[in-house]
């Protein structure tokens, strides 16, 4: 069990993992803090709510845009899964046009060193499983983690409705 307060009840879609480490964005942690107030010109292709989300806890003066976008061979665009994945910043928002479907900025990511996550799944510290498009861009993201864990059915449905502090129950 990973017992890190940065990861509870947090959705991460790993991004890269390879033998030097890994990298994913939470996605399941909104700010208060508005894309317009921190890069403006990115705040009308944000998707509702347009808040910077926490993408995990290193680098947190980091940026970083997930996009869904209508055509994955753009420029600037690295896809993770299928037509979603990560937008350069440096791109000009304006001349995307409509090539953005739905786009989330993040501030920091999580990062693992070599052989650390891999260590973790050993130890069944994560429950892993298949990401869908939409999941990033859902509007209330407090409901991400208990929806992907509802979706798959079982113990882990059941999963999804139990209290973040049974006690209290």
């Amino acid at each position: 069990m990973l017992l890190d307060p940065n990861f509870d009840r947090t959705v991460v879609l790993v991004v890269d993992h390879t033998p030097e480490g890994a990298f994913g964005l939470v996605l399941n942690r909104p700010t208060d803090l508005p894309v317009a107030g921190v890069l403006p010109g990115w705040s009308l292709l944000a998707t509702a709510p347009a808040v910077v989300h926490v993408g995990g806890p290193v680098e947190s003066e980091s940026g970083w845009a997930l996009a869904r976008v209508r055509h994955p061979d753009h420029p600037g665009f690295a896809p993770v899964l299928g037509s979603v994945g990560l937008l350069d910043l440096e791109l000009d928002p304006l001349e995307l046009g409509d090539e953005v479907e739905a786009l989330r900025l993040y501030a920091g990511y999580s990062g693992w060193g070599p052989g650390q996550l891999d260590a973790e799944l050993a130890q069944d510290a994560w429950i892993v499983v298949d990401a869908w498009p939409d999941d990033p861009f859902l509007t209330v993201s407090s409901e991400l983690w208990p929806r992907i864990l509802a979706r798959q059915g079982g113990h882990l449905a059941r999963l999804s409705m139990f209290p973040p502090d049974p006690s209290l129950n």
